[in-house]
């Protein structure tokens, strides 16, 4: 495994893969981007951002507090797991193509001690809230179910890999709207860019939400599996893969809306197919899969 910091594009132009409900109440259905990057411009920093080649691993001191090892074959155990399926009648954010289903395991299963989300190439013209969609997939959430305020995550998993796959590892407020209640993205990739693995942070500090985050280049993130990890502390949240951080954002004391994160969020696992990020879709990637062999939660002591 080789594993490179991304220079100097450190804070890349990367459209947001989430909308507060108001802006898709009403229909702005927009792509948003980091400071600068609209006008042409160097992208900017927010507030609080940096990096470091520190190493990233359970801190001393913290216990396990909820794991999913994916032990049980078949569907993802539904007392740890939800599925998140609110905006197949309409679309989802960022122009994506796919329809998340529930409880079908062609999209979501547990085989051989792993979760297995499947992205296909079909339409389900059956289902009630289907919205036209070409292609599905699952999203999976603890919403209701676990939330946490601070901790370490570490989820290991393999990539896929394909033009126009857009796995994502990634945790949102519960409580508020987007982006007021805070965004951690600890893994998202793209196919059309398979050895780049990037981390963000959206709040309200920019307009719109917008995203600070760092990328490193992992060579074979679709071919082994890796550790994607994420220390978060009333102070700062530290991102990284296999042990190394690559990107730290810092509680600089400015309010709720540089530091959101005193509050509950929730983890969601997905495969969203196309969008403004994931691109132009070769449908003959499909079936496609997100392997991943555990979700770990450590917490510190109260």
């Amino acid at each position: 495994m080789k594993m490179t910091a991304v220079q100097p594009d450190h804070f890349a132009c990367w459209p947001l893969h989430a909308l507060g409900k108001a802006a898709l109440l009403s229909g702005l259905v927009a792509t948003l981007f980091l400071p600068g990057c609209a006008a042409g411009k160097p992208p900017q920093a927010a507030p609080g951002a940096s990096g470091t080649d520190a190493v990233l691993a359970v801190p001393a001191g913290y216990a396990l507090v909820w794991s999913d090892e994916f032990s049980a074959h078949g569907l993802p155990d539904p007392a740890k797991w939800a599925y998140d399926t609110g905006f197949n009648r309409q679309g989802w954010h960022n122009h994506e193509l796919q329809y998340y289903s529930a409880e079908r395991l062609g999209n979501a299963q547990v085989r051989d001690g792993k979760l297995v989300i499947s992205a296909r190439k079909e339409r389900l013209p059956e289902a009630t809230d289907w919205g036209g969609q070409g292609y599905t997939s699952a999203r999976l959430i603890t919403k209701g179910l676990a939330e946490w305020t601070y901790g370490y995550f570490e989820v290991r998993a393999r990539l896929p890999c394909g033009k126009g796959s857009w796995p994502a590892i990634w945790m949102l407020g519960s409580q508020g709207e987007w982006p007021m209640g805070g965004e951690l993205d600890i893994m998202e990739q793209v196919g059309k860019a398979p050895t780049r693995i990037f981390s963000t942070v959206h709040s309200a500090a920019g307009s719109g939400g917008d995203g600070a985050g760092a990328a490193v280049e992992l060579l074979d993130a679709c071919s082994a599996f890796h550790r994607y990890q994420m220390h978060w502390t009333a102070q700062q949240v530290r991102f990284g893969v296999d042990g190394k951080t690559h990107f730290t954002y810092l509680n600089q004391g400015m309010g709720s809306r540089q530091w959101p994160f005193d509050a509950p969020q929730f983890l969601i696992l997905n495969l969203a197919i196309g969008g403004d990020l994931g691109g132009p879709v070769d449908d003959t990637i499909f079936p496609l899969y997100m392997e991943v062999d555990y979700v770990r939660v450590y917490q510190a002591p109260r």
